[in-house]
């Protein structure tokens, strides 16, 4: 699940990824603030900013460690951003991606996506 923290509290989740302060912001570049992590731009932005490639795959092996458990049939990753429509949408997709070529089932909803841009 993707969502933004400056819209409401974190989703109750097994892994949470704060992607706030870590990895750069598209929005701070108006050619992306209206923009989501659907569009190329964005996904090209966030998945070039450095740090991203290794936390998918930490976070893929450490999904993975979680389906081992004796509670692994229903992991929920919460991947939050400031406004959930860039950088936590992406990481979202490209996570789930990434899973699914493991064999794994994976839903995505992105709770915050349809919401307006938080101007800050």
């Amino acid at each position: 699940m993707s969502f933004g923290f400056l819209h409401d509290a974190a989703p109750e989740a097994d892994v949470v990824l704060d992607l706030r302060r870590a990895f750069r912001d598209p929005h701070v570049d108006p050619r992306m603030q209206q923009l989501t992590g659907r569009d190329r731009l964005v996904r090209r932005a966030v998945m070039r900013t450095t740090g991203i490639r290794p936390l998918l795959r930490a976070t893929v092996r450490q999904v993975l460690a979680y389906t081992k458990g004796p509670k692994g049939d229903h992991i929920v990753v919460g991947s939050g951003c400031a406004g959930g429509r860039h950088r936590s949408v992406v990481v979202a997709e490209r996570l789930a991606r990434r899973l699914r070529r493991r064999g794994h089932t994976v839903t995505v909803h992105h709770r915050d996506i349809r919401k307006p841009v938080v101007q800050r």
